[in-house]
């Protein structure tokens, strides 16, 4: 069971914030499957810019039965406040602070991980958005900002005392980017030194790989990142494994045929069919690949629907997976 102010259910695996991917399609796809928590994609703090194309597409939190669990990125304590407030007016019901995006764009801005660096302030921060808001603050993290910098433990005890209700700790530094080897022992030393829950990432990518790493970091849930990208159904899976001693198979051929077919579908009516097709295009390649794994598509396949420009082209050629199986 995992609580998260007033909201609590059994699950305790999480679909990861990902820019790019964990739009509301792809939201209520993973939760199609299963899956209950999932977090949106990363809204910058700056209301200026929210009047652009994809800040209005992140800034749609109607989540259906659903709990609303909002990221946003910034480096200014008052601006991510007021950003705060204004998607709970729009129906966010949990935010969560991005302590842990290591990307140079976001870091750059001396937002994300770079955050990490300055405690000051990460307490700031962390005080002036719970103060902002009557919904729960849940706050990720990165070790620190780089192996010889990492501070993790201090960041979850500022957390705590702020008021955070929630930790997400990626066993990485900013520096380690998502390579090499992520270190689940300091995710299970951060684990011990705060008393909220905290919530193990990165690197999890099958059933038995999330029971590992529950049992190393001690942690009270896992997050689930790039391994959903082309297989949304793994939280789920993950969930029913810890949580119900429960094995759920992978979709057969055909069923994620009719998935990405359903998904496709989604895109286009939630960005407009140009921009739909785009997106498509990455979402559905990441299933491709696990098909091209699996003997059920090949590379001239996902080709073909990377270049396709309609509509009935994607759908037509979402048809072949499984058809044209092992041709070359």
């Amino acid at each position: 069971m995992l609580s998260i102010g007033p909201y609590s259910h059994i699950s305790n695996v999480i679909v990861a914030p990902m820019a790019g991917v964990t739009d509301l399609p792809f939201r209520a796809l993973c939760r199609q499957f299963g899956s209950y928590w999932a977090v949106s994609e990363m809204v910058t703090s700056d209301q200026q810019l929210w009047e652009t194309p994809k800040s209005r597409h992140r800034l749609v939190h109607q989540e259906g039965d659903a709990v609303s669990w909002v990221q946003l990125a910034g480096a200014e304590p008052q601006v991510i406040a007021e950003a705060a407030a204004a998607n709970v007016a729009l129906g966010a019901q949990i935010i969560d602070i991005n302590m842990g995006c290591p990307a140079k764009k976001v870091c750059n801005k001396a937002a994300g991980s770079a955050l990490l660096k300055d405690e000051k302030l990460v307490r700031d921060i962390l005080g002036a958005v719970v103060n902002a808001v009557d919904v729960p603050v849940t706050l990720k993290i990165r070790l620190g900002w780089s192996l010889d910098e990492q501070n993790a433990e201090n960041v979850a005890r500022i957390a705590e005392a702020a008021g955070v209700r929630l930790l997400t700790v990626h066993g990485r530094t900013r520096a380690c980017k998502f390579k090499g080897i992520v270190d689940y022992d300091a995710i299970a030393r951060t684990k011990d030194s705060v008393s909220i829950p905290v919530i193990a990432n990165g690197d999890i990518d099958s059933v038995e790989k999330a029971g590992r790493v529950l049992s190393l970091t001690g942690c009270d849930g896992l997050m689930i990142g790039r391994a959903a990208q082309g297989r949304p159904w793994l939280p789920a899976q993950i969930d029913a494994a810890i949580n119900r001693n429960e094995i759920i198979p992978a979709p057969t051929t055909q069923e994620i045929r009719l998935m990405l077919s359903d998904h496709v579908k989604s895109l286009h009516a939630f960005y407009g069919v140009r921009q739909g097709l785009r997106i498509a295009r990455k979402h559905v390649g990441w299933s491709y690949d696990f098909l091209i794994e699996q003997g059920a598509a090949n590379a001239e396949l996902k080709s073909l629907f990377n270049r396709a420009e309609t509509e009935s082209e994607q759908f037509t050629l979402l048809d072949q997976i499984g058809v044209v199986g092992l041709a070359a």
